[in-house]
């Protein structure tokens, strides 16, 4: 395949990560107003919770992006090809750590990603394959930011407006930046993962559209139950969220994962992808996983109902007679219409592969997933692409499209992904 068609920068990579940095600072300015708000009033638990979200969030996500600089840096000529300054400032190790813990790490490689994708894109000097490097990490930390803040925020959100009956404009502007926040981060990973497709397969804006409603639909009833079932039973919804967190994180590490290089960065993303779990199903491991995600979705339906029955037998039948009845038909009817187009999707919308699939004798033949072969797009072509192929966001990717039909894993793609850990 052709190398540049995988590793080159664009004004659109450029575009992505100028609205990506803007999107995480009207996201934090809205929770910084919405945290003031109640503060004011002297909601001060609500306050409590919301500033818990924005501080957790901060430091799971700093701590993701110093691994991966620690990580980085141990790359054989790596800090050398990338040179001084344009990550993190360069070599300066104390500088950065310091940058991460006043929680700076992650704007600070938004601003490097800019910064590099300026001299690529508008100056059309070299560095193009450390660009992308730096905007497919991006991808990733905005999804793990969204997940640990806008999802959880979203739900309290929804739920403080449930409690009061009413809403406020702050609360609103909340709630827009939230699923804001969420529906580019789906768009921004999806496109992040599709640049390690063989041959770059064309996606168009319907089959995108798709992708985004899809994701939207069965990410929003899951969040209106759970804000459901905390305004009637709000101290138990801590408990429910600490059962299932835990839950997932041992499925977690039952799929032997593999993602960071070390075994703290390795547990600290089970954890986090156990958080993502209780939002949405987010595929982590190699194999048939189709069945897994037939397990996700039948045990979040089942949880979510149960959820809406027990709201819907507590509620207050007054102050929710407007809406009770519209949600408790609605949320069910919209969850199942996101499985729908997500069916829809993958079976005429997923990107077609332009060369006939390659087929890996050594697998069964009722493999149907496992099509073409990760290793057309192998990391070990020559010094630059292995230098600057990301590990990371290429053995997700292979994962999902693992999945979906666009790669098979074979012992070659085993070994290609395990070198990094």
């Amino acid at each position: 395949m052709d190398r540049g068609s995988f590793s080159k920068y664009s004004w659109i990579d450029f575009a992505f990560s100028v609205i990506g940095v803007c999107t995480f600072l009207v996201d934090w300015g809205s929770d910084i107003w919405v945290a003031t708000e109640f503060y004011c009033r002297g909601d001060f638990i609500w306050f409590g919770v919301l500033v818990g979200l924005m501080v957790l969030s901060s430091v799971v996500v700093q701590m993701f992006s110093w691994f991966w600089f620690k990580y980085d840096r141990e790359l054989p000529g790596f800090s050398a090809e990338t040179g001084a300054g344009t990550v993190l400032f360069g070599d300066k190790v104390k500088l950065s750590c310091l940058l991460h813990v006043l929680q700076l790490g992650f704007l600070c490689r938004h601003i490097s990603a800019i910064w590099q994708g300026f001299r690529v894109w508008w100056r059309k000097e070299e560095g193009s394959e450390y660009a992308v490097y730096l905007t497919h990490d991006l991808s990733m930390l905005r999804l793990i930011e969204t997940f640990c803040e806008s999802a959880p925020q979203l739900t309290l959100m929804t739920y403080v407006m449930l409690r009061t009956n009413k809403a406020r404009t702050v609360q609103f502007v909340s709630i827009a930046a939230s699923t804001t926040s969420i529906a580019w981060m789906v768009v921004d990973y999806h496109r992040s993962l599709r640049s390690f497709l063989p041959d770059k397969a064309k996606q168009g804006w319907g089959s995108s559209l798709v992708y985004f409603l899809w994701n939207l639909l069965l990410i929003a009833p899951r969040v209106a139950a759970l804000a459901l079932f905390a305004s009637v039973f709000s101290v138990f919804i801590a408990g429910h969220f600490i059962l299932l967190w835990f839950v997932f994180v041992f499925w977690v590490w039952r799929q032997k994962t593999d993602f960071m290089d070390s075994v703290g960065g390795e547990w600290l993303y089970r954890a986090t992808v156990g958080l993502i779990w209780y939002f949405s199903w987010f595929n982590v491991a190699e194999g048939r996983t189709r069945g897994r995600s037939m397990i996700y979705h039948s045990f979040i339906t089942t949880d979510s109902g149960i959820l809406l029955a027990t709201w819907w037998c507590n509620r207050d039948p007054v102050l929710t007679e407007p809406y009770a009845l519209a949600l408790i038909i609605t949320l069910p009817l919209a969850y199942l219409l996101g499985l729908l187009f997500k069916t829809l999707y993958y079976c005429c919308f997923h990107p077609k592969l332009w060369r006939p699939p390659v087929r890996d004798p050594g697998l069964p033949d009722d493999l149907p997933d496992a099509e073409v072969s990760f290793r057309d797009v192998s990391i070990q072509d020559s010094k630059l692409s292995s230098q600057f192929l990301n590990k990371r966001m290429a053995c997700h990717a292979a994962h999902f499209y693992f999945e979906h039909g666009a790669f098979k894993n074979t012992d070659s793609t085993k070994k290609t992904e395990s070198s990094h850990v």
